[in-house]
């Protein structure tokens, strides 16, 4: 027997676990892409038993239904124009009246709905009491309680999907509103019911409310229908006669009503107990919120951070960097002397190998980020940073954008779309690439850990991670006080209540990363590494090959060397006709035209060629290092490339910290760059965002180094 089929939307508030629910339900059989013509993340999956095959899909989490953002918007048109079986709203049961706004919301689209109180683990053990029964009586919507980390009340909730969903039931909300606004509503839906497809593709009553909170999204749909005509007197005396009964806006009008139905059923069905003491997370926020300590906790604990990427990454990486060396040494000892081998052992095993080594890095970092986030202490460090950003004119909000910033600059610069003024979103968007990205993560790992002590590495990299923050905070007062000019608007954080993070979670986010590096190591720096190889090794020149060939000859057939001595003088020839070659290649032309450029930074023309090639990704910086030094001194792994850049003579520490300042600063990767792009909406921002940041880059790196040299370093 064929399998039922439905389509579940999973919707709810940021930090309501609704994205913690859909994980449990679709366990591994999901996948990541984005909305069609919109570059917000979509997820979807899949929850099949015996009779039922479920597609799930996890809507972007948002407070309301209206038109002010992308989230909201995609929602809303989802529920709308998809129309899904059933939509399962999410809603941290502990602060339940302040969660049903949107829930009222999704009601008033009459479409099927559940709600999903979760977190009712934390509701009993704080003493709550929420008569669910009747809730669902009065709200006329099926109510489930669960706890989505600890897994219980799923299997209920899957029941009352499969029960509710498969009966083809149609909403049969009980949603109220004050007298005079339901009136002007109905009579308003009345008209719009004279348009046969408005009437067949919307809920009328929605559409009414909508018009009288004056959606202009709402308001350009029914505009170019003729039975604007007559909607449009009707919906103009409606808003003159609520504005002169209520002296308030229509949209304060229509959110009042919905929470006076809301109060109605809170009161009937939830009692807080009266608190005589402190809650865990109202004794721990005064400390951690603490305006005198607060501040110093957040950045030690992110200092610690660092400290174990460097520290416990060190183990698991060695063992990778191994793998690649065996490797690299099996394809020199099967393989033909070619060039195809040159190519798989110099350029795809050096290139892409140098990247995957920093993938435990990668994982200890986002381990970090996770519990920091799912604990509820990231909300915290937004609030900390809140008033300090605004003096520096971002807005508040500017700290979310900036945060996924640390993880990448793609998703950071689509997140900017939750600031309405547009002075505040470019001015966040201008500043993001001053943030250390993931990608950056095996360029700081590579550098510090050739030319600093052990020691010194996590505060190196804690530093690198602190000067891109401030970098960001003093470019954006500048761009608000000479671009950009205008007051922020307010910022309200949501604080939740500190959480224990679930494994599974923590994990998922942590592979999700992973995977993306991983995905992006055999996809584009696999390419990339290929085209730098190709571009390090064409031309060649013929007479230094045909030199040589002879010298080589020369000394294998000597019979007064020994076999030592024959190959150190090999290993010296070796590497004298790599230079020659390389320097020849494209590669050596385009690094060598620049070096009169960035000789003043301190770096020479291979540094170049890095850092062109990480205009593509960050991480190409490594691999090429690989090729390059490869090319040189026949290395072929991470620890012998940190030795090969430790005895170049033209590096130094000074040198390298001015390398990794350029790194921090300059122009993110080509695909960062083209979500800028097409968020700013303007080739006017993308061509200064390039030339903003990577003059910064350079006058930062120029400062740090002919500034350490005036200072004796």
């Amino acid at each position: 027997m064929a399998k039922i089929e439905l389509t579940v939307a999973i919707a709810g508030n940021p930090n309501s676990g609704k994205t913690s629910l859909f994980n449990i339900l679709a366990g591994a059989h999901q996948h990541v892409g984005n909305w069609p013509g919109v570059t917000v993340e979509k997820k979807e999956g899949f929850y099949e038993n015996d009779q039922y095959k479920i597609k799930l899909v996890d809507l972007p989490g948002t407070y309301s239904l209206s038109a002010y953002s992308q989230e909201e918007l995609i929602t809303r048109n989802f529920i709308l124009r998809e129309r899904p079986d059933l939509v399962i709203d999410v809603l941290d049961a502990t602060n339940i009246e302040r969660h049903l706004y949107f829930a009222v919301q999704l009601m008033e689209l009459a479409c099927p709905v559940v709600l999903a109180l979760n977190m009712w683990d934390e509701v009993e053990a704080s003493g709550i009491k929420i008569d669910h029964a009747l809730l669902s009586s009065l709200l006329g919507v099926p109510i489930v309680p669960i706890s989505a980390v600890k897994e219980q009340g799923i299997e209920q909730l899957l029941g009352t999907i499969t029960g509710f969903a498969s009966s083809a039931r149609v909403s049969s909300n009980k949603l109220e509103y004050q007298a005079d606004l339901s009136e002007e509503i109905d009579n308003l839906a009345l008209i719009l019911a004279e348009d046969q497809v408005l009437a067949k593709s919307y809920p009328l009553k929605w559409l009414a409310l909508k018009l009288i909170e004056q959606d202009q999204e709402v308001y350009q749909l029914v505009h170019e229908r003729a039975v604007w005509l007559r909607g449009r007197a009707v919906l103009e005396k409606a808003i003159k006669h609520l504005q002169g009964h209520f002296d308030r806006s229509p949209e304060s009008i229509v959110s009042e009503s919905r929470y006076a139905f809301i109060n109605g059923a809170v009161k009937e069905t939830v009692q807080v107990p009266l608190r005589k003491e402190r809650t865990l997370t109202e004794i721990i926020d005064s400390i951690l919120l603490n305006q005198i300590v607060g501040l110093p906790i957040f950045l030690f604990l992110l200092w610690l951070v660092f400290q174990a990427t460097f520290r416990l990454g060190k183990i698991p990486m060695d063992w990778i960097e191994q793998f690649f060396v065996t490797l690299g040494n099996l394809a020199v000892r099967y393989l033909p002397d070619s060039t195809l081998t040159s190519l798989l052992r110099d350029g795809v095993i050096a290139g892409v190998g140098g990247v995957l080594v920093f993938v435990p890095a990668i994982l200890l970092l986002f381990f970090a980020i996770s519990i920091l986030e799912d604990s509820g202490y990231m909300a915290r460090a937004a609030f900390l940073v809140d008033r300090i950003m605004h003096r520096f004119g971002l807005h508040g909000r500017s700290f979310i954008p900036m945060v996924l910033g640390f993880g990448c600059s793609v998703p950071a610069f689509m997140a900017c779309r939750t600031l309405k003024n547009e002075a505040d979103r470019l001015t966040t968007m201008l500043v993001i690439p001053f943030l250390s990205c993931s990608a950056k993560i095996p360029v700081y790992v590579l550098l510090i850990g050739a030319f600093f002590p052990v020691h010194m590495q996590g505060n190196i990299m804690f530093g690198l991670y602190m000067l891109g923050v401030v970098i960001a905070l003093i470019a954006s007062a500048l761009l608000k006080r000479f671009l950009f000019k205008g007051l922020s608007e307010p910022f309200v954080m949501e604080l939740p209540p500190y959480r224990l993070p679930t494994a599974r979670n923590i994990l998922l986010h942590m592979w999700e990363r992973a995977a993306m590096y991983i995905r992006k190591a055999g996809t584009f720096i696999l390419v990339a590494s290929v085209i730098v190889w190709v571009c390090s090794n064409l031309p060649s020149d013929r007479l230094a090959a045909h030199e040589h060939k002879e010298k080589v000859l020369q000394i294998n057939s000597s019979a007064t060397l020994s076999s030592a001595d024959k190959e150190a003088q090999l290993l010296v020839l070796n590497s004298d006709y790599s230079s020659r070659q390389l320097a020849f290649s494209i590669s050596g032309r385009a690094g060598h035209l620049i070096e009169p450029l960035i000789r003043p930074l301190g770096f020479d023309w291979k540094m170049g060629i890095a850092l062109i090639s990480g205009v593509a990704a960050k991480e190409i910086i490594v691999s090429t290092l690989g090729t390059i030094y490869s090319l040189e001194n026949s290395e072929k792994n991470v620890g012998d490339l940190q030795r090969a850049l430790r005895n170049d003579p033209a590096y130094n520490p000074l040198a390298i910290l001015a390398l990794l300042v350029f790194t921090l600063l300059y122009v993110p990767c080509i695909a960062a760059s083209t979500v800028f792009h097409k968020e700013a909406g303007h080739w006017k921002w993308t061509v200064f965002y390039i030339i903003f940041s990577t003059a910064t880059a350079y006058f930062m790196a120029l400062i740090v180094y002919q500034g350490g040299k005036l200072l004796g370093y």
